[in-house]
């Protein structure tokens, strides 16, 4: 495994200074936005038309021994709203060709989330089956936009020679190892998972169960934590819509690795990751509000380097 960062907590920095920067501190791959709720912290239409470009950018990452896994380009291409949807779609599927002009293997997105109805105007994330207004919904969502879209897009990576890996994020359609399996059942392996604890440990799930669930469909993973408030939750539940600056009496909030969750639960995660065949990077995402970016980053850093796995001798006692 190689220890990794998204580079969206430096897309405020030219990206040959962030490169620079992140291969100073011990980072050995990175995962690039390339539009959509990241940002673009690279000209994806220029790389796409120069080869130069692409050419250039490699030779840079080779220069500091910086592997480039995936690209980046999370964004909700099933929203109702046609301009939003579409923005995000032309997003996508540039960085599905630019991934495949620089030989990424994976791209990394959302499974999005549609309306109510072809009438709505926002998306519509079901959580309740009762009233049984929220099943038909659902149902509808998943029928009627969910699987057609998703088919066609396999289609179209399965073309390219790229595989989507889908962040398991509240809000959108594909959110626990469940939603995740019922896409891939009709897409097949071009579509699997972005693996980010963070989001299944306020969610009330065990990250490694998790793992063991969806196995060899892991694509990628995000390192990053959360904190539980026990204070907020025993009250209100995690259920939490309070503005994630709202440190105090948010139910949960998002942190650098080792300060949601202690090394003993990390080396848990690592090693049934490896157990699982996982051998890729452990891409650091730092959205902790309580820390710089920077010393999130280098304190995220330091925490895996005791953890990573380099070289498996054999398989974990529950495998």
């Amino acid at each position: 495994m190689k220890v990794g960062v998204f580079m969206a907590l430096l897309g405020n920095q030219p990206l040959p200074d962030a490169l620079d920067y992140v291969a100073s501190v011990g980072v050995q791959a990175v995962e690039i936005g390339t539009g959509g709720y990241p940002g673009d912290h690279l000209d994806r239409k220029a790389l796409l038309q120069d080869a130069g470009k692409r050419k250039a950018l490699r030779s840079k990452l080779d220069a500091l021994g910086l592997a480039l896994p995936a690209l980046s380009c999370h964004g909700n291409p099933l929203h109702p709203d046609q301009a939003v949807r579409e923005e995000f779609e032309v997003a996508f599927q540039e960085t599905v060709d630019l991934a495949n002009a620089m030989e990424v293997p994976t791209v990394i997105t959302f499974s999005g989330c549609p309306g109510d109805s072809d009438e709505a105007r926002y998306p519509n994330w079901v959580t309740c089956p009762w009233p049984e207004d929220f099943l038909k919904v659902l149902e509808w969502q998943w029928q009627e936009k969910v699987l057609p879209y998703w088919s066609r897009t396999a289609e179209r990576l399965n073309q390219k020679g790229v595989r989507a890996a889908l962040e398991m994020h509240p809000g959108f359609v594909v959110y626990n190892p469940e939603t995740l399996k019922r896409l891939r059942a009709v897409t097949g392996p071009q579509v699997g998972a972005n693996l980010d604890p963070s989001h299944l440990f306020w969610q009330g799930m065990d990250p490694v169960a998790a793992i063991r669930d969806l196995g060899d469909s892991i694509y990628h993973f995000h390192a990053k934590d959360t904190q539980i408030n026990p204070h907020t939750t025993q009250v209100n539940g995690v259920l939490d819509t309070k503005h994630y600056g709202d440190e105090r009496e948010r139910s949960w909030i998002f942190r650098t690795l080792g300060y949601g969750h202690d090394a003993g639960v990390w080396r848990n995660i690592i090693s049934a990751l490896r157990v699982e065949g996982y051998d890729g990077v452990l891409s650091i995402e730092h959205e902790d509000s309580l820390m710089s970016a920077r010393e999130g980053l280098e304190k995220a850093v330091a925490f895996l380097q005791d953890l990573v796995i380099a070289e498996p001798k054999a398989a974990m006692w529950w495998a």
